[in-house]
Protein backbone atom coordinates (compact mmCIF):
# COMPACT_ATOMS: atom_id res chain seq x y z
CA UNK A 1 0.00 0.00 0.00
CA UNK A 2 1.83 3.47 -0.85
CA UNK A 3 0.43 6.35 0.94
CA UNK A 4 1.37 10.39 1.08
CA UNK A 5 4.60 10.47 3.29
CA UNK A 6 3.12 13.58 4.89
CA UNK A 7 4.06 14.04 8.16
CA UNK A 8 0.53 15.07 10.71
CA UNK A 9 -2.74 13.36 9.03
CA UNK A 10 -5.53 12.42 10.22
CA UNK A 11 -7.08 9.11 10.33
CA UNK A 12 -9.38 10.63 8.33
CA UNK A 13 -7.01 11.71 5.81
CA UNK A 14 -4.59 8.64 5.81
CA UNK A 15 -8.39 6.88 5.07
CA UNK A 16 -8.88 8.80 1.88
CA UNK A 17 -5.51 7.26 0.12
CA UNK A 18 -5.56 3.74 1.70
CA UNK A 19 -8.85 3.26 3.20
CA UNK A 20 -7.94 -0.46 4.60
CA UNK A 21 -5.23 1.36 6.49
CA UNK A 22 -4.73 0.32 9.89
CA UNK A 23 -1.82 1.68 12.39
CA UNK A 24 -0.66 -1.42 14.14
CA UNK A 25 -0.39 -3.18 10.87
CA UNK A 26 0.79 -0.43 8.03
CA UNK A 27 2.27 2.42 10.86
CA UNK A 28 2.31 6.15 9.92
CA UNK A 29 2.40 7.44 6.59
CA UNK A 30 6.63 9.53 6.98
CA UNK A 31 6.51 8.24 10.95
CA UNK A 32 7.62 4.72 12.57
CA UNK A 33 6.71 1.12 11.16
CA UNK A 34 4.96 -1.21 13.79
CA UNK A 35 8.36 -2.71 13.83
CA UNK A 36 10.22 -0.01 14.74
CA UNK A 37 7.89 0.98 17.60
CA UNK A 38 8.24 -2.47 18.75
CA UNK A 39 12.09 -2.23 18.89
CA UNK A 40 11.74 0.74 21.01
CA UNK A 41 9.29 -0.49 23.24
CA UNK A 42 11.58 -3.12 23.33
CA UNK A 43 14.28 -1.19 25.08
CA UNK A 44 11.79 0.12 27.50
CA UNK A 45 10.83 -3.31 28.45
CA UNK A 46 14.65 -4.18 28.81
CA UNK A 47 15.46 -1.19 30.96
CA UNK A 48 12.03 -2.16 33.21
CA UNK A 49 13.37 -5.69 33.41
CA UNK A 50 16.82 -4.78 34.95
CA UNK A 51 15.36 -2.34 37.88
CA UNK A 52 14.49 -3.77 41.16
CA UNK A 53 11.02 -2.99 42.33
CA UNK A 54 7.70 -1.21 40.46
CA UNK A 55 8.05 1.44 37.56
CA UNK A 56 5.53 3.59 36.58
CA UNK A 57 5.46 4.70 32.43
CA UNK A 58 3.42 7.35 30.95
CA UNK A 59 2.67 7.54 27.25
CA UNK A 60 0.56 7.45 24.02
CA UNK A 61 -2.09 5.04 24.23
CA UNK A 62 -0.81 3.27 21.23
CA UNK A 63 2.55 3.07 22.29
CA UNK A 64 1.33 1.55 25.58
CA UNK A 65 -0.80 -0.69 24.09
CA UNK A 66 2.40 -2.03 21.78
CA UNK A 67 4.37 -1.74 25.22
CA UNK A 68 1.76 -4.74 26.37
CA UNK A 69 1.65 -6.76 23.58
CA UNK A 70 5.59 -7.16 23.61
CA UNK A 71 5.70 -7.72 27.33
CA UNK A 72 3.95 -10.91 26.66
CA UNK A 73 5.90 -11.70 23.52
CA UNK A 74 3.00 -11.00 21.16
CA UNK A 75 4.74 -8.40 17.83
CA UNK A 76 3.66 -5.24 17.77
CA UNK A 77 0.90 -5.07 15.65
CA UNK A 78 -0.60 -7.55 18.74
CA UNK A 79 -1.47 -3.82 20.18
CA UNK A 80 -4.07 -3.78 18.27
CA UNK A 81 -5.73 -6.44 20.69
CA UNK A 82 -5.45 -4.41 23.69
CA UNK A 83 -8.51 -1.75 23.39
CA UNK A 84 -7.58 1.17 25.87
CA UNK A 85 -9.29 4.40 27.38
CA UNK A 86 -8.00 7.72 28.39
CA UNK A 87 -6.42 7.63 31.80
CA UNK A 88 -6.84 4.29 32.68
CA UNK A 89 -4.56 1.97 34.74
CA UNK A 90 -2.68 -0.66 33.52
CA UNK A 91 -0.60 -3.18 35.32
CA UNK A 92 1.99 -5.57 33.92
CA UNK A 93 3.35 -8.34 35.61
CA UNK A 94 4.39 -12.00 35.95
CA UNK A 95 2.75 -15.66 36.25
CA UNK A 96 5.39 -18.00 37.60
CA UNK A 97 8.08 -15.55 35.85
CA UNK A 98 6.03 -15.59 32.23
CA UNK A 99 5.26 -11.77 31.86
CA UNK A 100 1.40 -11.28 31.98
CA UNK A 101 -1.13 -9.02 31.97
CA UNK A 102 -2.29 -7.75 35.63
CA UNK A 103 -4.71 -4.73 34.96
CA UNK A 104 -5.71 -3.97 31.52
CA UNK A 105 -7.99 -0.86 31.28
CA UNK A 106 -8.41 -0.38 34.76
CA UNK A 107 -10.54 2.81 36.15
CA UNK A 108 -8.67 5.02 38.72
CA UNK A 109 -10.21 5.64 41.60
CA UNK A 110 -11.54 9.03 43.17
Amino acid sequence: MELRRVRGLTPEQIHEDAPSWLIFRDGCPGGEAPEQVGARVDRVIARSRAVDGDIALFAHGHVLRVLAARWIGLPASGGQHFLLNTGTLCVLGYYHEIPAVRIWNGPLLD
